[in-house]
């Protein structure tokens, strides 16, 4: 048993020093000359990457913990996913109307005249 457990360590910390890698490489295109949203895609991907390699290690390093571990994969899996795919309807040059798919004023109903009924007075 020594030898899997030597093997299973070193697996884990190979998980992990491949996640930190994953975040510095990401980190290194923020000093760059391209586009905000470029740094941003870049960073996102890079730090999910490494997080998901770091928690992978750590499941490795301490089973017992599974079901946070497991929730914590899914979790950054399901957050990166939806903050990117907002970032990128966010920085569309789409108006809001063909975004939309139809002709929506924002707080159209706040700002409009209130309806009353004429027929009971």
């Amino acid at each position: 048993m020594p030898v899997v457990n030597t093997l299973i360590d070193l697996l884990s910390y190979g998980c992990i020093a491949l996640g930190l890698v994953f975040w510095f490489w990401g980190t290194w295109p923020l000093v760059g000359d391209r586009s905000v949203l470029y740094k941003l895609h870049s960073l996102s991907i890079a730090d999910t990457l490494g997080s998901l390699s770091i928690v992978f290690g750590l499941l490795l390093k301490i089973p017992r913990e599974w079901p946070l571990l497991l929730l914590a994969i899914f979790s950054l899996a399901l957050w990166n996913t939806m903050l990117g795919y907002v970032l990128a309807y966010c920085a569309s040059d789409l108006p809001a109307k063909e975004r939309w798919g139809e002709a929506v004023e924002p707080f159209s109903s706040i700002t409009s005249e209130p309806q009353t009924d004429q027929g009971d007075v």
